[in-house]
């Protein structure tokens, strides 16, 4: 079988309860560590314009003390290419940021964003970061996130777990074939593919069948569910969950 799909988990809501009451805990680099120490092989962070939640001392400690892999979730601006440059996350991955928005709603729209995204590519690429795209499974934003110069796309699977929640198996199904399609697609350019948003211990393991996904980024659900079981046990559990859909491929 092919290496395990990878796991990051994105420990952003820590630091939104952190945020809700001040002072230092809970402490996402604690976070952080807890998942390593229970099976993640990375690390994801949103460094928003706003700060909402994880703020730039957090970065700071998170790259100075974590075991495995920093991946920054940043707009592609000035302010957070330069932090991204000062920094040197292991990884950088470009989204679309709204300040009234409250949570990442939708892809990057590399299409139309194409002059802006690519010298920010270049520049983190240069730097030695692993640059990739947060973008829906739509053949035109995968054909221009091949063209800007990112080696990995990351799918955005909000659509598709929305549908899933909600029992529309019509809609589920027609988005879990854009993805697989998505996918495939991404593959045949030479992009690596990840994908993330929305997903839980259901959608994880039916979307780590699909072969071409190397790497999932979790945060929200594994949170919420580690204030009932711990974070550990959730990354444990998520773990198992997308190993069994990894075992399905050869089926």
């Amino acid at each position: 079988m092919s290496a395990p799909v990878r796991l990051g988990v994105n420990i952003d809501h820590v630091a939104t309860l952190r945020n809700a009451r001040g002072g230092r805990h809970p402490d996402p680099l604690h976070a952080a560590e807890l998942a390593i120490a229970s099976g993640a092989d990375g690390i994801t962070a949103h460094l928003r314009e706003d700060r909402r939640h994880i703020r730039d001392d957090d970065i700071a400690r998170l790259k100075a003390r974590l075991a495995k892999p920093l991946n920054l979730e940043m707009a592609a601006t000035e302010e957070m290419t330069a932090i991204a440059l000062r920094t040197r996350p292991h990884a950088a991955c470009l989204v679309p940021e709204r300040r009234e928005e409250r949570t990442t709603e939708g892809g990057l729209d590399v299409v139309t964003g194409h002059n802006q995204i690519v010298p920010v590519v270049r520049a983190l690429k240069q730097a030695g970061i692993r640059v990739s795209l947060f973008i829906a499974a739509d053949p035109a934003q995968i054909d221009t996130a091949a063209h800007v110069g990112a080696p990995v796309i990351e799918i955005h699977t909000g659509a598709w777990c929305e549908a899933v929640t909600h029992g529309d198996q019509a809609a589920a199904k027609a988005e879990f074939e854009r993805i697989r399609a998505g996918a495939a697609q991404a593959a045949r350019l030479g992009l690596e593919v990840h994908a993330g948003h929305g997903l839980d211990y259901v959608t994880a393991e039916a979307i780590c069948a699909i072969p071409e996904i190397v790497e999932l980024n979790i945060g929200h659900f594994l949170i919420g569910d580690a204030v009932f079981e711990g974070l550990g046990i959730a990354v444990e559990r998520m773990r198992g969950a997308m190993a069994r859909g990894q075992e399905s491929r050869s089926r």
